[in-house]
């Protein structure tokens, strides 16, 4: 018996392994080819190996204004979707009312939608206001799915507060502010936090959805290393720019997994 339940657990371990490698093998190939010397062609293994690269990239300026431009637009949705997200949760925990599986549906429909279907409603939804395509437009698509992010994350957290905490506070004499302040918020309060820290980095990254809610004008980071890809010369400057979205969302990610981690335990 305890063999076989040892050769499962190896052959599970194999298979976490296999699959491991299979996620993040393309990030490995991106981290080494940002610091080959060779810019137009993929040898492996590369020719040799720089950082010229890095060095160059910090030198451009287009690549500084579309970082400046999607570290504005993630920043502005993430707290947006903070508001929104936390209050609809607040809503539908605290009501029961018909139709109230339906909003959390409705809730959570664009995370599980494809991004080019969320894209094309949205743009149909812009030109039907007969809107411009701006910084706003923009936020406006990124919020629709940063929303869900904050409202999973304070909604599972309100479903294990026990609500005669709240009642409790209100017994006591406080007011709703006060409730609100000592004991809703910290309690939500980590909750929160993982659930901006996602929308952070879901909106720094987003790129189908940018495309279909952005003018010329507004280019953000993985915007701009799409345009960059085709020209041949500058592919390693490209890969240096997706090791610098891999760091800024990663490390919000990171965070968003320990709070919720230590929450739950």
């Amino acid at each position: 018996m305890r063999s076989n339940t040892e050769q499962a657990s190896r052959g599970l371990r194999l298979a976490a392994s296999l699959a491991l490698v299979f996620m993040h093998f393309p990030i490995l190939v991106i981290a080494l080819y940002a610091f080959t010397t060779e810019a137009q062609t993929y040898q492996f293994p590369p020719p040799g190996l720089t950082v010229a690269w890095f060095g160059a990239i910090l030198q451009r300026a287009d690549f500084w204004r579309a970082f400046g431009y999607s570290l504005e637009v993630a920043l502005t949705a993430t707290a947006i979707a903070l508001l929104l997200g936390t209050l609809t949760a607040a809503a539908i925990y605290r009501s029961h009312f018909f139709g109230r599986e339906v909003i959390s549906l409705l809730v959570v429909l664009p995370i599980a939608l494809p991004g080019i279907v969320t894209g094309i409603a949205l743009r149909s939804g812009i030109r039907l206001l007969e809107l411009d395509l701006s910084f706003w437009t923009v936020i406006i698509g990124h919020t629709t799915f940063c929303i869900v992010t904050v409202y999973n994350n304070v909604a599972a957290r309100l479903r294990r507060t026990a609500y005669s905490q709240i009642e409790a506070s209100m017994d006591l004499g406080a007011s709703t502010f006060q409730t609100l302040r000592y004991v809703t918020l910290p309690n939500i309060a980590t909750a929160l936090l993982a659930g901006g820290m996602l929308a952070f980095a879901l909106s720094f990254d987003e790129v189908i959805v940018t495309t279909f809610t952005a003018g010329p004008q507004q280019q953000t980071l993985p915007i701009w290393m799409l345009s960059q890809l085709v020209r041949p010369r500058d592919r390693p400057v490209t890969n240096v720019a997706a090791l610098v979205v891999i760091a800024v969302t990663f490390i919000p990610i990171l965070l968003a997994h320990r709070y919720t981690s230590e929450a739950s335990e």
